[in-house]
């Protein structure tokens, strides 16, 4: 197969995409993304990718038809997404012909493992694993959960991996409060409403990120959360 994967993102939530594409350059992927079904049917015919992230729920369930599709056609594997946490949704998706499952929230190595090993499963080569990302002066090892910032080395929790991962895919972006809950602990998830300032301050203070002179997360008052980066991130 090419020495790059094609890898197609159908997912509408543009924040949940940008997360996605950020962790798939820990891979060997040339990414593009569809918002929509009928975006998703353009990019298969024009691009034929090898790999396809397909967010189930999109458009009312309507992606859970493109799986249908894709496994009457060339091969291509296929991994499903869902905030959904019922046996009958999984199920339905491997019926349909889906690789593998993956629950939103996910766990950004989680996702690098997963991706890699259907790729390799259903056409028999891939590249390897890329270990380090640069973002800005930050160095993100996701092999071993740790982020270089300048000399500091530091270790994260899984939560904090994925809360940097989904901050930092979407630098410049204001993300509310309740996107953030809704991304790392998902829509049914009923927990106390201080827990994301928590969780932010915690990350803050491994970055040894002042609030008061932002360098990587800054607090935009009565909204939210965004990620202050010192240079784009390369763009696949």
């Amino acid at each position: 197969m090419d020495a790059e994967v094609r890898a197609l993102l159908v997912i509408g939530d543009a924040a949940l995409a940008k997360t996605v594409d950020l962790t798939l350059r820990h891979g060997s992927y040339v990414r593009r993304s569809a918002s929509t079904v009928n975006e998703a049917h353009a990019a298969i015919e024009e691009w034929r990718p090898h790999l396809a992230l397909v967010d189930i729920d999109l458009e009312g369930g309507r992606a859970m038809q493109l799986i249908d599709e894709v496994s009457t056609r060339e091969r291509m594997a296929v991994i499903a997404l869902t905030r959904r946490s019922d046996l009958r949704g999984k199920l339905d998706a491997f019926e349909r012909g889906a690789d593998d499952y993956i629950g939103v929230p996910f766990v950004p190595d989680d996702l690098v493992a997963r991706a890699h090993a259907v790729v390799r499963r259903v056409h028999g080569g891939v590249g390897g694993v890329v270990p380090r990302l640069r973002i800005g002066d930050l160095e993100i090892d996701v092999l071993n959960r740790k982020v270089r910032a300048g000399e500091s080395e530091l270790h994260l929790t899984s939560l904090e991996q994925a809360l940097l991962y989904l901050l930092a895919a979407n630098a410049g972006t204001v993300l509310t409060r309740e996107q953030i809950l809704d991304a790392l602990w998902g829509t049914d998830f009923v927990i106390e409403s201080n827990v994301v300032d928590r969780h932010v301050r915690a990350l803050r203070a491994k970055l040894q990120n002042d609030w008061h002179k932002p360098r990587y997360i800054e607090t935009v008052p009565g909204t939210g959360y965004r990620f202050v980066a010192t240079e784009e991130p390369p763009q696949g």
